[in-house]
């Protein structure tokens, strides 16, 4: 899809694909009560073929620029995407630009939320770290005009562009860096939020290893409420509940694996003589100062900071020479495998 930047869907253009007029049409979004059904079904209908979001910020030129660039992040708690913020709100402020926050916790209902939310102050750009969409967020997002980065990873058809890397052949690179290691009954550890795409992708990859390898069995859990480090801990749990033998097991995060350390603690077992256990992200607390855990390692300040310069080169008149920038991933052997 080519990406138009020539200003946002105005309320005339509502009032002309519905054939009424403008006064008609901010009657129906602030006193619908006062319109008839009829003519409220099919501004309604222009509203959502169009993709029209009110201006909430009304009251100066519909060319101005706002200055504010939005991200839509799938969970605001642990360390999964601190950095790639940090890399993004770094290089829209050196830009003159202010950076706009809002959690889904992977529900891509809060996601469609959020996004009207932010669409409704008129931002410059917005940042979306899902890629995972209700059909009518991403009309929206398509008749927005604005520069729309999807972060962490690389669809296919990006609504605009896409900045990240391969989760699947992370989830492959891992599976066979634990093969390598010897470990032959491994386990998947993830969670159960409705939209973690991400999450399934890595799977995917590590399973598909597993299997090409002649591991028929490929274990898998997911924990669907509580803190990060509380589902790493009960995933675990199940895990050993249920195939005692496992010698390995890869976290779809890093606060994942920190509670299945935890709980493989709790339990007596040694990491990674009895059990081995690694995670992805490489945040802070892994390294080697910290737990030494093994793990993937993403770019993400670079993420954040590529994202950014898409929206500023875009909105400046620079065409990008790719709409999927791939930064690719290392894996990062360290104690606990």
């Amino acid at each position: 899809m080519a990406i138009e930047t020539g200003g946002w869907v105005t309320m005339g253009e509502v009032a002309e694909r519905a054939g009424v007029s403008k006064i008609t049409v901010s009657r129906v979004l602030r006193s619908p009560d006062k319109v008839k059904q009829e003519t409220r079904e099919r501004v309604r209908a222009a509203i959502a073929e169009l993709g029209y979001v009110p201006d909430e910020a009304a009251g100066g030129l519909s060319s101005r620029r706002s200055r504010i660039v939005g991200a839509v992040i799938s969970t605001l708690a642990g360390s999964t995407f601190a950095s790639t913020v940090d890399g993004l709100g770094d290089r829209l402020r050196q830009n003159g630009h202010q950076l706009l926050l809002a959690g889904t916790d992977y529900s891509s209902a809060r996601e469609a939320d959020a996004v009207a939310a932010m669409l409704g102050r008129r931002p410059d750009g917005l940042v979306l770290t899902s890629t995972t969409h209700r059909d009518d967020t991403r009309r929206t997002l398509e008749a927005s005009r604005i520069p729309v980065v999807e972060i962490w990873e690389l669809p296919v058809d990006p609504i605009g562009y896409a900045v990240g890397f391969s989760n699947r052949d992370a989830g492959s690179a891992m599976a066979r860096h634990l093969l390598a290691a010897g470990r032959r009954r491994m386990a998947f550890i993830g969670t159960a939020g409705e939209d973690d795409r991400r999450g399934r992708l890595r799977y995917d990859g590590f399973a598909e290893v597993l299997e090409q390898s002649g591991i028929a069995e490929v274990r898998a859990t997911a924990a669907a409420s509580g803190t990060q480090t509380a589902r790493g801990a009960r995933g675990l749990a199940a895990v050993l509940e249920r195939w005692p033998d496992t010698d390995a097991v890869f976290c779809s995060s890093d606060t994942l694996a920190l509670g299945a350390l935890s709980e493989a603690r709790r339990r007596g077992l040694t990491v990674p003589e009895d059990i081995a256990i690694a995670g992805f992200g490489d945040f802070e607390f892994a390294g080697e100062f910290g737990l030494g855990l093994t793990t993937v390692r993403v770019p993400g300040p670079d993420i954040g900071e590529v994202a950014a310069q898409l929206i500023l080169d875009v909105n400046a008149g620079l065409e990008p020479p790719s709409r999927t920038v791939d930064l690719g991933f290392q894996v990062i052997a360290r104690a606990t495998t």
